[in-house]
């Protein structure tokens, strides 16, 4: 699974995009994070489903297009949590607020962008701290996928013992074996659900305008205790990680801070103006992609082309046919997502003070990756100073 074993090569078309089976099977190796953030807004939140998919297929069609190479478009964790877990305790969080956190998210980072100031504070950030965050970030996966296949070890025993055996095989891409596995299991557990699917029609559905809904109210909400909060986190995870992960693997395809930055500024604008949720270019998702398979943009274009086509066809049995995958196998591709991020980690410093700092960064980002970057910068100039001992 590491960078070794998996040699990433040239595009191979003078597009840069590939649509082979290996991109086909890459392109859902983000499922992990992507369809239970998608099942909170739509299943709690009772969001609209087609301006949800809309949004990230679209989002993911235009970035697989323009960066051609696997970078993601992922909810962004913080967000999503505190709006499905309706954990604030001086608000509700309404689908209007989640628009109105993604539309403030946008414009801040279209800012930060344009001005320059993404690239001025990435460059703030020291290599040990980055190396702690793609590092914590792996092992937060990975933990994040065993709590997943506790809920059935033996599908979890399973489908993790097959997916190994096949990774790295062309001929018979792991992810689809997976996907396959899952929906059985699915079935089998629970037929009355895979009847309910049998059972929903097919209806064309348009995008409508998500602005309409919005008060002041669900505006203050979803700017002061969605938006602002996740801003650290999106400049660890989706920007300095997504670039760094991004520029080690593929150096003829460079990307910048502020690109990166102004592409997330706009697709929440248009992800908010439609009824989408908060955004960004998630490191972990990149993992996720080239381990199953994907080396080039192709990966995400397929992914967004499948959820525009759920969003226009199928928007009323979505929900049902997420809830079809059971745990278990979400578990499994969150788990070796995060692997997939950790074995690629750059190396670790040699100085003994510095790889503290990695590693609390590290420890911090498993828990909270806007803890572990704000510390892990504390951490790097109490060291600088001489004030850290290890």
């Amino acid at each position: 699974m590491s960078e070794a074993s998996h040699p990433l090569p040239e595009p191979a078309t003078p597009s840069g995009n590939r649509y082979d089976r290996m991109e086909w099977a890459g392109a859902f190796g983000d499922l992990g994070t992507l369809i239970p953030f998608i099942a909170a807004y739509i299943g709690v939140l009772k969001m609209d489903p087609f301006g949800v998919l809309f949004a990230f297929g679209m989002a993911m069609l235009v970035t697989g297009l323009y960066y051609k190479t696997p970078i993601p478009v992922q909810p962004m964790k913080a967000i999503g949590a505190v709006a499905a877990l309706q954990a604030v305790q001086t608000a509700i969080v309404t689908p209007a607020a989640v628009y109105s956190a993604a539309l403030v998210t946008g414009i801040a980072w279209l800012f930060l962008g344009l001005t320059g100031l993404a690239t001025r504070l990435a460059k703030m950030v020291p290599p040990a701290v980055v190396i702690g965050i793609v590092f914590g970030l792996g092992f937060g996966f990975m933990l994040q996928g065993i709590r997943m296949m506790q809920s059935d070890w033996l599908i979890a025993v399973i489908a993790g013992a097959g997916t190994l055996l096949l990774m790295g095989n062309k001929k018979i891409p792991a992810m689809f074996v997976l996907l396959s596995f899952g929906a059985l299991v699915g079935a089998i557990q629970n037929p009355v659900l895979l009847d309910a699917i049998s059972k929903t029609g097919i209806a064309f559905h348009t995008p409508t305008f998500a602005f309409s809904e919005l008060s002041l109210n669900q505006f203050f909400v979803g700017a002061v205790l969605l938006a602002l909060p996740q801003l650290p986190l999106t400049l660890g995870n989706a920007v300095i990680a997504i670039k760094e992960e991004n520029n080690r693997l593929f150096p003829q395809r460079k990307v910048t801070e502020g690109g990166i930055s102004i592409s997330t500024g706009i697709m929440n604008l248009f992800g908010a103006s439609v009824g989408g949720v908060p955004m960004c270019h998630g490191a972990g998702g990149m993992a996720g992609h080239i381990a199953f398979g994907a080396r080039t943009g192709g990966s995400v274009v397929i992914l967004g082309g499948v959820l525009l086509v759920l969003a226009f066809f199928f928007s009323d049995s979505v929900d049902l046919l997420f809830k079809l995958f059971p745990a278990a196998v979400l578990g499994v591709i969150l788990f070796l997502t995060g692997a997939q991020l950790a074995l690629g980690c750059s190396a670790f410093p040699t100085d003994r003070c510095a790889r503290a700092v990695v590693l609390l960064t590290a420890a911090l980002c498993m828990w909270n990756v806007g803890a572990g970057f704000v510390v892990g910068i504390a951490l790097h100039h109490a060291h600088q100073r001489g004030w850290l001992k290890m």
